[in-house]
């Protein structure tokens, strides 16, 4: 069972940036897919970003191109994501996943195994 343990939201005004962070102690961490995910309340979860095991493609979806950057660090087994120029429609509940499954299904939310808990993101405007 690989755990995952987001960090790093909070509330920040309209403009601002935050880090997020997603950590595990799974020493195959390198072989995951990564991925971040977000649902604010009343809506479906959305697909962020992912990122391949090596970090050498990623992904995003189009509100979040230029703004936010997915990165991973293998020997620290933790995933980031950079979100500046953070918008009020930013706010949700972020997730990150882990999964084996290759960037065509990365953007499914079923396409991944193990999920982190959620750090709470708010844009104030």
């Amino acid at each position: 069972q690989v755990q995952l343990v987001e960090s790093g939201g909070g509330l920040v005004q309209a403009g601002g940036s935050l880090r997020l962070s997603c950590a595990t102690s799974e020493r195959t961490f390198s072989t995951y897919y990564m991925g971040w995910f977000r649902q604010a309340p009343g809506k479906e979860r959305e697909f962020v970003a992912a990122i391949t095991w090596s970090g050498g493609r990623t992904d995003y979806v189009d509100s979040a191109k230029g703004r936010f950057t997915i990165s991973r660090d293998n020997a620290k087994n933790t995933v980031y994501l950079q979100m500046n120029s953070l918008k009020p429609e930013d706010t949700a509940l972020y997730y990150c996943a882990a999964g084996t499954v290759g960037p065509t299904r990365w953007r499914y939310g079923d396409s991944y195994t193990y999920w982190g808990q959620g750090t709470q993101v708010t844009v104030s405007s």
